[in-house]
């Protein structure tokens, strides 16, 4: 799965084990479980204390024993496919037609198949363990001429087939609720109590979602029962029994026993399968402590520096930030190994790898929030060579130049993120667009009319040829200067000579065929304008490109948990004053980043909260992570104001953002 050795010792010596030990203590609770289960599905109110014998007696039965063997086998593929699926970033589907590709993707048809015949065997474990009519397929039935044959148990084939179901349908929820995201808590806790405090949540989930999936299965199996039914006769040469009502008929369904059996084997088999998935996250999401620097060579890429900087796997970088966060915060003895030095040579070189890996995640956000700022301050527009770029402001040019010389040994680490999409294309010609997922494209075949002539050009002579806050008009065209210099301060070359069109080639005219085309082009797109299917398809999603834009965030609140920790404790401990030479370049990177955050919470749906679902196993931290960042910046650039105080006077920095420090430092902001 991993291909550097340095990704696969932590996948191997870490998240093996750890996922090995998350199944083992879903095994070890199978058994009460499924006790539990027996007693549910055959207690009487009647006869109780004959119900527990027997129930007792039919645990330690054969087929009892076969069956829990059968349901230790599911729980180490439910095991294996979450190891398999996981993953600490979600993937956020920003328009409908996004879900739907990816519930269609062979991945998830894979997903889903696995889960369908996990629910067969689960539900068949449930039939043989309820008993009574449900116990096996077939059963000897007499015909009107007096003859006897085999007769298909319709009860058994509904409770096989409600397995199935259920498993798919849970395959499909996973994907709609990111049900894989692996979420790190704040508040650190034991095991134990983690598993307790989750407990009653599986089971209100478990419930619910069983009550639901039965629902459904009983109206797809009213219109639709007769199919499988029918195939399973002729497969296995069964007949079915005209003396009793078949259960695809509102006679057959409206058997309160039935509908409680299925239900109670439905809610059986997903809270077994939320267990597996409750103690996985509780396990590969504890704390590892990485050593900061080791004496041995062979061991130096598994140091904390070292680990930062690894693209792959994303648990390992993700577990390294939260163990920078916690360092910084409880472990002074491993805060002096960040801030001592090499030994010959006298470098910091674990504070400069720290820090600069640090200060790169926090510029690439601040690059994504820019480039989505942009892209939807001109709605979704590709902007051309002629407009020039974007002026970048002067807080934007001295954090690039201050955290030159921390990020010039290697190049700004993008995340393995859905919001890598943000990132603007190589501006190559006058159409090059913005790959940007999230906005409205006006050349689509789906923007409205209203809003191309909300966006059309605006004459140079207007007065509306400005800049405003407003997301809905045009930005101002930048001054002639403002290519060159832009281009220089996005760190590529200027546009050579030979590259700029001639007005001859400007004013030359498309050939028919291109006209033609474009002309076709145009009619399509107009024609598919108009249907409404098409356009509640492709029409964005109103928060989830926000979320998108922050789903990695957690790796960033971490990292500025870490740095302004560090920086703390520095004034101190830093007997080197190792920190001091990078304070500027951290304080105007978190200041840059406080404006750009600031400005894409005043754009529409930044700033509203989603509902927490309470009724489903999927993690929703991801949709309130910007808010957790915006909170996490303001503390942290706090937290260094209110440490130095007026030393930070002697902080060399641009006039701008020490303005802007000055009302932290005050209190103002």
């Amino acid at each position: 799965m991993f291909s550097t050795q340095q990704s696969c010792w932590f996948i191997r010596k870490v998240i093996c084990w750890r996922a090995a030990a998350s199944i083992a203590w879903a095994v070890l609770l199978l058994p009460p479980v499924t006790a539990v289960f027996v007693i549910l599905s055959r207690f009487s109110l009647l006869h109780p204390i004959h119900t527990i014998s027997e129930c007792f007696s039919l645990l330690t039965s054969a087929g009892a024993i076969f069956s829990l063997i059968l349901l230790c086998g599911v729980i180490l593929m439910v095991g294996f496919l979450n190891l398999e699926y996981y993953t600490v970033i979600p993937t956020i589907a920003c328009s409908k037609i996004a879900l739907l590709g990816q519930l269609l993707h062979p991945r998830q048809f894979v997903n889903s198949s696995a889960h369908c015949i996990m629910g067969i065997i689960v539900a068949w474990c449930c039939a043989v363990t309820i008993g009574g009519r449900y116990e096996t397929i077939g059963y000897p039935c007499t015909h009107s001429d007096g003859s006897t044959h085999m007769c298909l148990n319709e009860y058994h084939l509904i409770l096989l087939l409600a397995g199935a179901f259920v498993g798919f349908s849970h395959s499909l929820l996973g994907v709609i609720h990111n049900m894989n995201f692996v979420s790190f808590h704040t508040v650190q806790q034991y095991k134990y109590l983690r598993f307790k405090g989750s407990l009653p949540l599986v089971v209100k989930c478990s419930a619910t979602q069983a009550l639901y999936s039965v629902r459904n299965y009983v109206v797809v199996y009213f219109f639709l029962g007769y199919i499988p039914k029918a195939w399973i006769c002729k497969t296995l040469n069964l007949h079915l029994n005209s003396s009793i009502h078949p259960l695809d008929s509102i006679a057959g369904l409206l058997d309160l026993s039935l509908l409680y059996h299925l239900w109670i084997s439905a809610t059986f088999l997903l809270f077994t399968w939320y267990i597996t998935l409750l103690l996985f996250r509780i396990f590969v999401t504890e704390v590892y402590n990485f050593p900061v620097q080791s004496s041995f060579t062979e061991e130096a890429h598994q140091c904390l520096p070292k680990v930062l900087t690894d693209k792959e796997p994303m648990i390992l970088k993700f577990l390294a930030l939260q163990d920078l966060a916690l360092l910084s915060q409880h472990s002074p003895s491993r805060r002096c190994e960040v801030f001592s030095l090499s030994q010959p040579g006298g470098h910091p070189h674990n504070w400069n790898a720290i820090s600069r890996e640090c200060l790169s995640l926090l510029a690439d956000l601040t690059q994504r929030l820019v480039a989505y700022h942009d892209t939807v301050a001109t709605n979704g527009r590709a902007k051309s060579l002629s407009t020039g770029s974007e002026r970048k402001t002067s807080s934007e040019t001295s954090v690039t130049s201050g955290t030159e010389d921390l990020m010039s040994p290697r190049p700004t680490l993008m995340m393995k993120t859905p919001a890598s999409v943000f990132a603007r294309s190589i501006v190559g010609g006058p159409q090059s667009p913005l790959t940007a997922p999230f906005t409205p494209d006006l050349d689509s075949p789906f923007a409205s009319p209203s809003l191309r002539r909300l966006t059309a050009p605006v004459e140079q002579c207007s007065p509306w040829h400005g800049t405003v806050q407003s997301p809905h008009v045009m930005r101002r065209v930048p001054k002639l200067w403002s290519t060159s210099t832009d281009s220089q301060a996005n760190g590529s070359p200027p546009p050579s000579p030979a590259s700029v069109a001639s007005p001859q080639q400007q004013t030359s005219k498309p050939s028919l065929l291109a006209q033609f085309l474009q002309n076709r082009k145009e009619q399509v797109k107009h024609f598919l304008a108009k249907r409404v299917l098409i356009m509640y398809l492709f029409n964005k999603l109103p928060e989830a490109s926000s979320q998108a834009l922050f789903a990695d965030s957690q790796a960033h609140i971490w990292a500025l948990e870490g740095i302004s920790y560090l920086i703390q404790a520095s004034f101190s401990e830093d007997q080197f004053g190792v920190v001091q030479t990078a304070l500027p370049s951290i304080l105007s990177c978190m200041l840059v980043l406080q404006e750009a955050v600031d400005r894409h919470f005043k754009l529409p749906h930044a700033s509203s909260k989603p509902l927490r679902s309470a009724s489903s196993m999927g993690d929703p931290t991801y949709k309130t992570l910007r808010f957790a960042l915006r909170a996490t910046l303001k503390t942290a650039i706090y937290r260094i104001t209110t440490t130095f105080g007026d030393h930070l006077n002697a902080v060399q920095m641009s006039a701008e953002h020490r303005k802007r420090l000055q009302q932290f430092v005050e209190y103002k902001d």
